[in-house]
């Protein structure tokens, strides 16, 4: 442990007597479902001190561990019944240090939070890139890196105040709930405009804004029947952390002897966590491996650490009024931890939806990560999470309009797609997408052709599941990814800074180039806020011919045709093959252009175009 030590050694004042310097949650609430309380407390040699709580309060449990500067305090909230105590540290009967514990009553209410579901359109934003709100917080004394618009990589200045003086914009796009990737403390050297290799999970990054005004963010989206989604983070932190820097034992994380410091690097093979016949060398340095130097890899095994990150998400949850979590790199933790951790915050929030990062190929990989999945009970799981991410859907999308029609290319692959929908057991919820943060930008694919866009948005909008788009691609923007690196696919928002040339924030303001794309986004995605055949109807599929894709969302109300016509030519569809669909249907209303037309023998559409048209008897 003194190599351990020596690494990540933690600066404290000499001090004649153990001091309380932390305490982790700093607060929690009476009313929850799960009554037990872990309480982290910090201070130089702590361990060797009696702890005590005030008001006659028992402490159901007590944990040191190798470090002495921990020591972990269970208590049962059900058992107290004052709003406050304290908890003492004592050396004999003197007190020489206290902290006083606020337990606050829990929101009315707040066990049935609504979460985000297939009625919604998820908005993901970087932060850094979005608008500059608060340029008074762009650079503090306290963080390392400070703001430099110039850096590809730098800090750019966006914050939570940008966000929220921009709810008008984002609401009026149509979007329904604002996933923002990691806005918590990342005080790393460089690249920390990321978020992902935190530093304090309590804290939200001061160059963002203020707990406080996360909070006020999650609020004001709430009072528009909004939802707040946070990046959460359970496989990896930041080295800077203050819990790396001074671990307090050493298997809270994965610690490689043959590695510098501990570090060696995953092979990014998640896939050997359902492969049975995977050799155990390569599970471990999949699962255990580190993603980066910087970013030491969490054991989630150990009960000490899954029960922290169990109640910070909790605490999240409750302080911020959540809408739901996105949980970043879900296959690389440990699976059955990640089970029970799922599991404790359905438990306390029945209605409460998360989505994990399931970057694998095929449906039967992917599907095995959702709740109740036949394809995990083979394996003999269950993984307790709600949602999971199509990325076969999200591969194969870019593949069926570039390739040329044939038996297996074209637009057949997005119809292959949906044929493995048996496999998940709750296929509307999935998030469906066609780029994100880590992703080549759509329309740089497509060199900005709003037609490819149209078919792309058309079609995450329409089918099963939970649409996630990317900021700025509704305004047309680019990134090369192969050429510039993240740096290029996370761009600044165009009039996000005061400096701007051009504000597309503003409708009135836009170019005509970004008129086109956002005018689109905006009728399509405030359509689908009303239509329930398009949140939890059923689907009918016809296989694709001449690269068309047809399919219908139907329910006992309601009965929607798409058409996405990725040929070069127009196309002239005989109706005939849809009767089974088009049975008692008389005329169609294109949602785009609002123009009502007879159902009759044959129906044309122009080359590269989508239609959405309500069917009407």
């Amino acid at each position: 442990m003194k190599k351990i030590y020596t690494i990540f050694a933690l600066s404290a004042a000499s001090v004649a007597f153990s001091q309380i310097q932390k305490v982790e949650p700093a607060f929690w609430w009476k009313g929850m479902k799960n009554p037990e309380l872990q309480i982290l407390v910090y201070g130089k040699d702590i361990a060797q001190s009696k702890i005590e709580l005030s008001d006659g309060i028992q402490i159901k449990d007590i944990k040191k561990v190798e470090n002495p500067n921990y020591v972990f305090v269970t208590v049962n909230t059900g058992e107290i019944n004052v709003p406050k105590f304290k908890i003492n540290l004592k050396k004999g009967k003197k007190n020489i240090s206290s902290y006083t514990y606020e337990l606050k009553q829990r929101a009315s209410g707040s066990a049935d939070r609504e979460s985000f579901t297939s009625k919604d359109v998820m908005y993901l934003i970087m932060p850094d890139r979005f608008a500059n709100g608060d340029e008074k917080n762009d650079s503090r004394p306290d963080l390392i890196e400070k703001a430099n618009r110039s850096l590809p990589n730098g800090r750019h200045g966006g914050d939570l105040r940008g966000i929220i003086d921009n709810l008008d914009y984002i609401q009026n796009l149509g979007v329904t709930s604002v996933w923002l990737t990691p806005v918590n403390e990342d005080n790393e050297k460089v690249y920390s405009y990321h978020g992902y290799a935190q530093t304090d999970l309590y804290k939200i990054d001061g160059r963002y804004g203020t707990n406080e005004e996360y909070r006020e963010l999650s609020q004001k989206l709430n009072k528009r029947n909004m939802k707040l989604i946070m990046d959460y983070v359970t496989n990896h932190w930041g080295v800077s952390h203050w819990i790396i820097k001074d671990l307090p034992s050493k298997d809270w994380i994965h610690w490689f002897d043959e590695g510098k410091n501990g570090f060696y690097r995953s092979n990014y093979k998640t896939t050997t966590q359902f492969d049975t016949n995977a050799s155990e060398i390569d599970k471990k340095y999949a699962l255990d491996g580190w993603f980066d130097t910087t970013m030491p890899d969490i054991n989630q095994k150990d009960p000490l650490v899954l029960k922290y990150l169990t109640q910070n998400a909790i605490w999240w949850i409750e302080y911020a009024e959540l809408g739901g979590l996105r949980v970043d790199t879900y296959p690389y933790n440990d699976k059955e931890a990640m089970a029970k951790w799922a599991k404790a915050i359905t438990d306390e929030y029945p209605k409460f939806n998360i989505v994990g990062e399931t970057w694998l190929n095929t449906a039967g990989q992917i599907s095995a990560w959702q709740k109740n999945s036949k394809t995990g009970e083979a394996a003999g799981y269950n993984s307790n999470l709600p949602s999971v991410m199509d990325f076969m859907l999200f591969g194969d999308m870019p593949k069926a309009l570039k390739e040329k029609e044939s038996w297996d290319n074209g637009m057949i692959k997005l119809y292959n797609v949906f044929t493995s929908d048996f496999l998940y057991p709750d296929i509307n919820n999935l998030l469906v997408f066609f780029e994100n943060h880590d992703t080549e930008r759509w329309n740089e694919i497509f060199n900005a052709d709003p037609k490819a866009y149209k078919m792309a948005l058309t079609m995450i909008s329409t089918v099963r599941g939970i649409p996630q788009i990317y900021y700025g691609s509704e305004v047309g923007m680019r990134g090369d990814k192969t050429k510039g690196g993240d740096a290029d696919i996370r761009r600044d928002f165009p009039g996000g800074w005061k400096s701007d040339a051009q504000n597309a924030f503003n409708p009135s303001s836009q170019t005509p180039e970004q008129k086109e794309f956002y005018q689109f986004s905006q009728k399509l995605l405030n359509w689908r806020k009303g239509k329930e055949v398009i949140h939890t109807g059923k689907t009918k599929n016809y296989v694709p011919q001449e690269g068309v894709f047809v399919y219908f969302r139907y329910d006992a109300k309601d009965n929607v045709m798409v058409i996405i016509n990725n040929n070069e030519k127009d196309q002239t569809l005989d109706l005939k093959r849809f009767s089974e669909s088009l049975n008692g249907v008389v005329k169609g209303k294109d949602i785009i252009s609002g123009k009502e037309f007879p159902i009759q023998s044959n129906l044309a559409i122009p080359a590269k175009t989508s239609m959405i048209i309500e069917l009407q008897n």
